[in-house]
């Protein structure tokens, strides 16, 4: 009698410490995953796994060996101009800052920045993200962000921020101006010939009319419809500031968020970033819809927005997930995100239980991934092998007590050894497996001097501002 066939994957994670994040949130210590193609077909032990005959094995040893990352909203293309724009609150932000930089930059630009941003991603962990592109967005260079991230190998939604004709509150804004470059049909037109080029690919392109508040209304109908055509999901930004609704409310005559309601745009794959100054009532409409909220802890604190209703939105029923949101972050870290997701929350309501180490991870990889849409944030038969592998050996991780803890506020984006996108090794003991990091390094540091000279922004690159 022939002895019985052995399973077997292509390749097998074994002896980590495996947070799940699944539905029981079992933490294996030591576990092991097996994978096999794009999906991952088994977890245990490492006792329970070892019949397997896997094509590479990895000891994982002193490391953890967690779900993917998901950035929920973020902006490539700004960080060719990290470390600008202190001190601005959010409109002089975008008429001071980010328009002229809009304005002056280039396809080959655009491309760079989204690939540089994107090998920083993937060396971080973060396997999935939303990239609110949004200069330029004429098709070709749409399509060259997407291929960007495509070529890191990282999974994406890249969503065309439409701006569509001007407004009374972006004229209010002072956001009036070149950025407002295409009519309602044109922003349409391009985008669903960009999301039907990459329709089914691991980077696909999602409707984003930029700004609830400044944007057209007939602009965002459309934009939802496109999405509902696709199936996919569709993105803005939405109650930022606290000048938004107030604005909207004078052009208008309600909420921007109230408006989402009655037209029935919330839920079915509506997405927004930020959503910090909320009535209840918005509250309870976003919830009741479950739609995506974006939070962006270190951008909130940095542009000194305010606090999001993070226990208010969860409970009511959105689906938050968090983000790095570009040059007002900084960095492609999610580490640091869910470390300041927390404590901006407790310092805000001054209670050390507003919000815990385990919300933090749920929302950086399981409810992330409902945002996105995407069947993986979770380390379970089934789902697609999207993983993260930390080194937790460094000397800041010790003595370890606790995983789960030491993850969310001792790691850090580089103590990441290898990242697993769909299957595949794409990031592995500090370099990419697939782009040559030092020569996007060299050229996006020539093209960004060059991009802030030509945007008239050199004068924010002073070596120590005085107060």
């Amino acid at each position: 009698m022939s002895p019985e066939k052995r399973p077997s994957c292509d390749l097998l994670l074994t002896g980590g410490c495996v947070v799940t994040v699944d539905d029981d949130r079992r933490v294996l210590d030591p576990g092991a995953v097996a994978i096999s193609g794009e999906r991952i077909v088994a977890v245990g032990t490492p006792a329970e796994l070892a019949p397997f005959e896997a094509g590479r094995t990895v000891d994982c040893a002193e490391k953890a060996v967690v779900p993917g990352f998901v950035d929920c909203h973020t902006h490539l293309f700004q960080y060719l101009a990290r470390g600008l724009g202190e001190g601005l609150e959010l409109w002089p932000w975008l008429s001071g800052f980010m328009w002229p930089l809009g304005e002056h930059i280039s396809r080959e630009d655009a491309r760079l920045g989204a690939l540089l941003a994107g090998l920083e991603a993937a060396r971080a962990g973060i396997t999935t993200l939303t990239d609110n592109h949004y200069a330029p967005t004429d098709l070709d260079t749409t399509l060259a962000v997407a291929d960007s991230l495509a070529t890191v190998g990282v999974r994406g939604r890249v969503a065309r921020g439409m701006m569509g004709p001007e407004t009374e509150v972006a004229r209010r804004g002072n956001l009036a101006g070149a950025m407002f470059r295409y009519p309602v049909d044109e922003e349409i037109a391009i985008t669903r010939e960009a999301m039907a080029a990459r329709q089914g690919s691991l980077v696909e392109i999602w409707p984003a009319p930029e700004n609830i508040v400044y944007c057209d209304q007939e602009l965002v109908r459309r934009a939802a419809a496109l999405a509902a055509e696709f199936e996919t999901g569709w993105h803005s930004h939405c109650s930022e500031a606290v000048t938004d609704a107030p604005y909207y409310l004078d052009a208008y005559g309600l909420r921007p968020v109230e408006w989402l309601h009655r037209e029935g745009l919330l839920g079915n794959g509506a997405t927004l970033a930020h959503a910090i100054f909320l009535e209840d009532a918005e509250v309870a409409w976003l919830g009741e819809s479950r739609t995506g909220i974006a939070y962006c802890p270190v951008s909130h604190e940095y542009i000194g927005l305010g606090v999001m209703r993070l226990s208010d939105l969860r409970r009511a029923g959105a689906v938050v997930g968090l983000g790095n949101d570009g040059a007002s972050g900084h960095r492609q870290d999610m580490f640091e995100q869910m470390k300041h997701a927390i404590l901006l929350q407790r310092v805000h309501h001054k209670d050390p239980t507003a919000s815990t180490a385990e919300e933090a991870f749920e929302l950086a990889t399981r409810e992330g991934a409902r945002y996105a849409g995407i069947d993986a944030g979770v380390i379970a038969p089934g789902k697609l092998a999207d993983l993260a592998v930390v080194d937790l050996s460094a000397t800041h991780f010790f003595p370890l007590h606790r995983v789960l803890a030491a993850l969310v506020y001792c790691a850090r984006g580089s103590d990441v050894v290898m990242t697993v996108v769909n299957g595949e090794v794409v990031f592995e003991d500090g370099r990419s497996t697939r782009v040559d990091e030092a020569a996007v390094r060299s050229e996006a540091q020539m093209r960004a001097g060059a991009l802030v000279e030509r945007a008239g922004l050199g004068h924010l690159k002073v070596a120590w501002r005085k107060a």
